[in-house]
């Protein structure tokens, strides 16, 4: 009873806060969000693992380097959570560049169901709804919120930035794996953001650290002989969006899982590498 009292006053306080940013043109919510969570998230104890992981990524950095990248993804992380409530304003105002299409010619003109893996860079919550409205039916995995009301308030957010009924969010877990299952059965693409640790996953190397990983769909990759497009995604200075679509990956040789996620562990390390500010350093990732 008092837990869901404390998730209520959490939300409402959360809810009038976002009402009062909506008032604001995006470009000024968001700096002013990117500021707070700043100021606030070098007071956390999420800041000490974020400092930790930079350092393990890029160890002959100074210390003062180091925390002007954290500073970065704690701005951009403000700014990912501002735009949250703000996702058909981005689209509306076409916010968001493309690079690659013709690398999704053929996916796109046969209806092939695919794989499209990303990392929780730039705001990593643009992408799914950017496949739908590319026409790409798809079905995403999301890690569900202790507090009820915010985990209620952040789905109707993510379903109301969809432009059809036909692509879904599912949440994380048992279910999620029979949703997912059902819609490739369905010909439905899949959505994954790929760089977090996954505690029932296996070891594999990244930026030189054996770490629990992610592979279960490599195996669906491989059963239903599905493309693994990656989708790197960028913040740009001038308040804009670019995802830049790579060459499709297939996964129907005799490679293992884990051989495969090294190559693809490869491919996103160069995006964290190239644009360190707008990863999420905060994620406890190399313990």
């Amino acid at each position: 009873m008092i837990n869901n009292m404390l998730y209520f006053v959490e939300f409402l306080f959360i809810r009038i806060f976002l009402i009062f940013l909506n008032l604001l043109p995006l470009s000024i919510s968001s700096k002013f969000v990117a500021i707070i969570f700043k100021f606030f998230g070098q007071l956390s104890k999420s800041h000490k693992i974020a400092i930790k992981n930079c350092k393990h990524v890029f160890p002959n950095l100074s210390d003062n380097e180091i925390k002007t990248i954290v500073f970065k993804s704690w701005e951009n992380l403000g700014q990912t959570v501002n735009e949250l409530g703000m996702l058909k304003k981005i689209f509306n105002n076409k916010m968001i560049e493309t690079k690659g299409l013709e690398n999704l010619n053929s996916i796109i003109e046969k209806k092939i169901p695919t794989i499209y893996f990303s990392i929780h860079h730039a705001n990593w919550e643009i992408c799914v709804p950017l496949l739908d409205r590319m026409g790409i039916e798809v079905g995403a995995i999301y890690r569900h919120i202790n507090n009820h009301f915010l985990n209620k308030f952040v789905l109707e957010r993510r379903m109301d930035s969809l432009d059809t009924n036909k692509s879904f969010y599912t949440p994380k877990g048992k279910q999620s794996a029979k949703d997912i299952l059902d819609a490739v059965k369905q010909n439905t693409s899949i959505f994954l953001l790929i760089d977090q640790k996954d505690s029932a996953g296996d070891e594999v190397t990244l930026f030189n650290k054996l770490i629990k990983t992610q592979t279960g769909f490599l195996k669906i990759a491989r059963k239903y002989r599905m493309p693994l497009v990656p989708m790197e995604n960028r913040r740009l200075k001038n308040g804009k969006f670019l995802i830049n679509f790579h060459k499709p990956i297939f996964h129907i040789s005799d490679e293992s899982d884990i051989d495969m996620m090294k190559k693809i562990h490869k491919i996103i390390e160069k995006w964290i590498l190239n644009n360190p500010n707008q990863w999420f350093w905060q994620h406890n990732r190399f313990n």
